[in-house]
């Protein structure tokens, strides 16, 4: 996509983000953490391979380019047994998705063929995304399948079977679809899910307008938008995009981000768009949302790629970050927008050291030292193949084709063998003190030159780091388990809300810990980060700290407590309603 610069951005001076933050002291006699992967998928029994889908005809080699982003993966505990699942997308016809159990000792077993979960990619329908949630609040975890076509939501029948229930769930709308997430926005009880969608909803494998491509490769507005499906709490789901307030939305949706931006108890939205703008939405609390876009972060020519959430500077507000495309010949920097508190936010990405990233894609914020501060991992590339780039190619019909419509695929060359923006080093960038980050990929074990989509992290055997599983457009995957050593100690906790006023993921509720000097806060989230669900496991480095002070939790529904009864170095289960209310 063609280089193009902010049409207008509402910044604050950088300087007014410098502010006095606690530094993590490593006592003398303790040796200062160095955090290491070592990749693992082989053995481990994870190391799948994916397939872009092939498509027939005059338009397939450039159909081929523009959907291949349907690599990603999704952590989540299916069988209820405290370690985290797998679950990994496949995009071509006839290929299956796979369901891993994990089976403990960093060992999996596919399951798939058992529970069900396999179909999806057909002459119609192309698998692209999914996400755990427990939509029926039955304390098991479902599935749904986002897909070019129409979903598909598996129900948990607590077995180890699923059961395909998208028809009777509402779930029929065709749509163009390569990103979900799963939130309460209505703060009712229930899980509501919100699908972003890349193209306009006409069929990509029975093309019968070729003119599907972006109108503006800067500002394109006919791209799919957005669909928000409520949840009944009777196991069906109605679509209220435009009652919600998001129907005027139709950009290219890459992905989606919810959280708490504002401290008021609701989930807000960002919506990164490839093409043009980002949007971001505010939560009214009567089940409609305010696009406050223009004051809160301006509007951008750039291509967001991925809506990460966090709070990576430990002030209490939650912060974002967005891929962009910054390497040989687009320099648009990556975009982490620090939260000003105010309802606005500033990039500073520059400020941070987390500009280039290349041709992002996915990125995900987890303490990996256990330090109290948090990390950034970014996975980039686009196409590896041939030693022939593409961009020149592409450069020359832009140039001598004056006014040519690039919403038609037959304009854009075909690429064939040739690579265009690939063997791209991953980033992985340490945070120093949260002031800033240092980009450590190579000494960490993390510089694969992959055509990375989707990052999801866990902690696949609870001991106490971080793992990262990294899946790859048209490559095999790679899982990275954490072998850092000298980290510093740690908590996790897994949360289970009352199923009544709160959902029982307890999807939107925020951990507040003090320790060590530090408050932190972690939201659990409902799928964020392109093509990638992490756990829903909350994990927090607490550093040399010997105690943890406090721990406070705001459930979805309002509900505050303090937590006492818990464990450092461990995993806690923390129900709603056992702790002490205030």
């Amino acid at each position: 996509m063609i280089a193009g610069d902010f049409t207008r951005r509402i910044l604050k001076p950088a300087a007014a983000l410098v502010v006095a933050l606690p530094v993590v002291v490593w006592a003398a006699d303790k040796l200062v953490p160095k955090i290491h992967f070592t990749e693992i998928a082989a053995t481990a029994g994870i190391q799948t391979e994916h397939h872009s889908h092939r498509f027939t005809g005059v338009h397939a080699d450039v159909l081929r380019m523009f959907t291949s982003g349907g690599a990603s993966a999704a952590i989540g505990d299916f069988d209820g047994d405290g370690l985290d699942d797998l679950f990994v997308t496949d995009s071509d016809a006839g290929k299956t998705n796979h369901l891993f159990h994990n089976d403990g000792n960093l060992k999996f077993t596919d399951v798939t063929e058992k529970a069900g979960v396999g179909a999806g990619n057909d002459a119609h329908n192309i698998v692209a995304d999914a996400i755990w949630f427990d939509y029926d609040n039955d304390g098991r975890e479902d599935l749904l399948v986002a897909r070019f076509g129409t979903p598909i939501l598996y129900h948990n029948e607590g077995n180890g079977k699923f059961k395909d229930v998208s028809k009777a769930a509402g779930f029929t709308k065709f749509g163009n679809t390569i990103a979900a997430v799963a939130f309460d926005y209505d703060n009712d009880g229930y899980l509501d899910v919100m699908l972003g969608n890349y193209f306009k909803p006409e069929s990509l494998t029975d093309l019968k307008d070729p003119h599907v491509l972006p109108n503006d490769l800067d500002n394109a507005i006919n791209g799919g938008g957005v669909t928000l499906w409520h949840n009944t709490g009777k196991g069906t789901f109605v679509e209220t995009t435009a009652k919600a307030g998001f129907g005027k939305h139709t950009g290219w949706t890459l992905d989606l981000g919810h959280g708490d931006f504002n401290n008021d108890g609701l989930q807000d939205i960002y919506i990164a768009c490839d093409y043009g703008t980002d949007r971001i939405f505010f939560n009214n609390g009567d089940g409609t949302f305010k696009e406050v876009t223009e004051n809160a972060i301006g509007f951008d020519t750039k291509k967001g790629m991925n809506a990460e959430v966090a709070d990576y500077d430990n002030d209490g507000w939650l912060d974002i970050y967005v891929t962009n495309i910054y390497d040989e010949y687009m320099k648009e920097c990556a975009m982490l927008w620090h939260n000003n508190h105010d309802g606005t936010f500033t990039d500073v990405s520059k400020e941070t050291g987390t500009c280039r990233t290349l041709w992002g894609w996915g990125a995900k914020f987890g303490d990996f030292d256990n330090d109290g501060w948090l990390d950034l991992f970014v996975t980039n590339g686009l196409r590896s193949a041939g030693k022939e780039n593409y961009i020149p190619l592409l450069l020359n019909a832009t140039i001598t084709k004056p006014g040519v419509d690039f919403t038609d695929v037959s304009s854009w060359p075909d690429i064939g063998g040739m690579t265009w923006s690939g063997y791209q080093k991953k980033k992985l960038f340490h945070s120093v003190g949260g002031q800033a980050f240092k980009e450590i990929s190579a000494e960490a074990g993390v510089d694969n030159d992959l055509d990375g989509r989707g990052v999801s992290l866990g902690d696949f055997d609870h001991d106490g780091k971080l793992d990262m599983y990294q899946v790859n457009a048209d490559q095999k995957a790679l899982f990275y388990h954490s072998a850092t050593e000298n980290a510093g100690n740690w908590i996790e906790f897994i949360l289970t809300g009352d199923g009544v006023k709160s959902n029982r993921d307890a999807i939107g509720a925020r951990i507040t810990l003090k320790a060590g000097g530090l408050s932190q806060i972690r939201e659990i989230n409902g799928g964020n980060g392109y093509a990638g669900q992490s756990t829903k496991q909350a994990h927090f480095g607490i550093g040399e700290a010997s105690k943890i002070d406090s721990v406070e939790i705001r459930w979805p529904s309002g509900k505050v407590e303090k937590i006492k009864d818990f464990a450092m170095n461990k995993v806690n289960k923390i129900a709603e309603g056992k702790g002490d209310k205030h």
